[in-house]
């Protein structure tokens, strides 16, 4: 059964911004290189266009030579056919390798814009968060390069059109000369009658093949989107793979699989049923045109009013003509899949622009006052829906915080908005410009590479000597690793998740910051290594504000104020599953006393 699918309501984008995708790159500090390059490419085309002309005009020399037996004729024709073959071989090439050129160089500038809009501001957590556009990563990989190789070659293919059937209209026009028909008992005469078939016939065709083929814009759409949505549950099978081996999870993720893969075989079947009947229709017009000049020039032929290389130039005129006329029919499936990646890439880009341009929210900014100030904050989800009630705070240097409270009452969210990547809510928090702040979530992200650059990170890989890392290395319990350091690896895969928050902890103890969060960061570590790395933080970063997240007593100890996160007294309705929730309130204890 084939999957229907609507129209794409998210991804339907005015045709404003197609330009607003196309223009930056021609403006931009390699506009001229750009445009000079552009200019070569269009030179060497109108060149070609040019080259069509000579060789439209060595067909009727070259076949009258043939009909009067004129040898020395035929000579210098094949001669001049050699030369003409060989400049337009030379400027075929080079059109080719200037294009190739210029698309590399667009499509390398406009990655690098794009990627650094989508990390800019922490776009590309933002728009997970809302889900506001799907696969981005196959969106820059891939649609990036459609844009760029599909925009030249079909312009460049528009303009080459529009200057041959400019060149060979009047060419056309004059060879084919009028024609004379009874109609009733009037005569009808039309001049240059070859000009108006092969407008009537590329008319036609272009109709019905536009008529027949336009489905497939949208189902190259959704082709996209599904084999970049099986992709990904691959590349979730690869970075899960002890978990769903500990689960013995294979057939629930063969099932997903299959679904997923099955939504490509449904859309590729409508493809092919689309394109075989495009191809039906656009072969059959092609073949045909090769021989409709030859039977509307007939007549005219065997009347005696043209010669053989009359009627051989008036075949390749028509021919140039018709497929000039004809660029929309035989660029229709590029045209498809090329309009398909662009309105994905304009989806994408107004996903960014509306994540860069929403200011509302959680304000985080900074200040010289040496506290983290938090002034009536609350905490809302995604949906709108209240998550905290209003309170205000503050973390001093040197602040033992731990924060408590029962699941989803917005512990980990709190962290997320000091870390200035949770928008949702209102109130605002300022942060000492001159503080370091270094947030350890419970799964700490480990990068591929070497083990050197993993704990280095986000810092250069160089940033610490390797004394320093294996001296920390030893502290945390990780003598194992000191040999390592130069290995490249997945580390996330390698080690286990108890070593991975003790590398984060080595990061810590490295990277010295004046603020430290902690969100479940020793939530996999045993009761004795998770005091030890506690007794390393107090005694290594004594000036350091820790703030930690966890649910086990065992680190309360470490700390001397704790935010308790509590039922609120308002109420309000969770979208979604329809259930009642109150918003929580926190509670500031220190000193055996209590401050709401």
């Amino acid at each position: 059964m084939i999957v229907q699918h609507a129209a794409m309501p998210k991804e339907r984008i005015d045709r404003r911004a197609i330009w607003r995708l196309i223009q930056p790159y021609w403006v931009s500090e390699e506009k001229w290189r750009a445009r000079g390059l552009l200019l070569a490419i269009v030179a060497l085309a109108l060149g070609m266009v040019y080259l069509e002309v000579l060789f439209n005009t060595w067909n009727r020399e070259f076949y009258n030579a043939l009909e009067t037996k004129n040898y020395q004729v035929f000579i210098e024709q094949l001669w001049r056919f050699s030369y003409l073959a060989f400049i337009f071989i030379a400027v075929a090439i080079y059109r080719i390798y200037l294009t190739q050129s210029l698309q590399m160089r667009w499509r390398v500038w406009m990655t690098k814009q794009y990627m650094a809009r989508w990390l800019d501001h922490r776009a590309y957590y933002r728009i997970e968060q809302k889900h506001a556009a799907d696969n981005p990563d196959q969106r820059i990989a891939e649609d990036l390069n459609f844009l760029t190789s599909g925009t030249l070659s079909l312009s460049l293919g528009l303009l080459s059109s529009v200057v041959t059937l400019l060149s060979f209209i009047g060419i056309l026009w004059s060879v084919s000369g009028p024609i004379s028909f009874l109609l009733g008992t009037q005569e009808i005469t039309i001049p240059g009658y070859m000009v108006w078939f092969a407008i009537a016939y590329a008319g036609i065709g272009s109709a019905i093949v536009g008529l027949v083929g336009w489905p497939l814009i949208g189902k190259n759409f959704y082709q996209q989107r599904f084999e970049a949505d099986f992709r990904f549950g691959l590349i979730r099978v690869r970075e899960n793979a002890e978990a769903v081996a500990l689960y013995r999870g294979e057939a629930q993720e063969q099932a997903q699989l299959d679904s997923r893969f099955q939504r490509i075989r449904d859309n590729w079947w409508g493809i092919m049923r689309t394109t075989k009947t495009l191809n039906l229709v656009s072969t059959f017009y092609s073949q045909f045109a090769n021989i409709f000049p030859f039977l509307m020039a007939a007549p005219r032929y065997f009347s005696g009013a043209i010669t053989l290389g009359g009627l051989m130039q008036i075949s390749s005129a028509f021919g140039q003509v018709q497929g000039a006329l004809s660029w929309f029919i035989t660029a229709f499936s590029d045209l498809a899949a090329w309009k398909a990646s662009v309105n994905r890439l304009a989806g994408f880009h107004a996903a960014v622009d509306a994540v860069h341009a929403d200011i509302d929210g959680v304000m985080v900014t900074q200040n010289n006052v040496g506290a983290i100030l938090i002034d009536q904050l609350r905490l809302d989800l995604p949906d709108g829906s209240p998550l905290t009630v209003t309170f205000s705070a503050d973390i001093q240097a040197g602040q033992r915080i731990l924060v408590a409270g029962p699941s989803g009452c917005g512990k980990s969210t709190l962290l997320r908005a000091l870390a200035g990547i949770w928008p949702y809510g209102s109130g605002s928090m300022e942060i000492p410009k001159s503080w370091k702040l270094l947030f350890l979530p419970q799964k700490s992200y480990l990068p591929i590479g070497t083990l050197r650059a993993a704990i280095a990170y986000p810092a250069s890989e160089k940033t610490y000597t390797d004394l320093a890392i294996q001296h920390y290395l030893d502290l945390c319990k990780l003598p194992h690793l000191k040999a390592q350091l130069d290995q490249a690896d997945n580390w996330s895969q390698r080690l286990s998740p108890g070593e991975q928050q003790r590398v984060a902890f080595v990061r810590a103890l490295l990277m010295r910051p004046d603020v430290l969060f902690m969100d479940e960061a020793s939530s996999a570590l045993d009761t004795e290594t998770e005091d030890l790395v506690y007794q390393l933080l107090l005694q290594d970063l004594p000036e350091a504000a820790m703030v930690s997240v966890a649910h086990r007593e065992n680190v309360a100890k470490y700390h001397k104020i704790r935010w308790q996160f509590s039922a609120g007294v308002q109420a309000s309705i969770v979208t979604g599953d329809e259930a009642e929730r109150k918003p929580y309130a926190i509670q500031c204890i220190k000193a055996g006393k209590s401050q709401t």
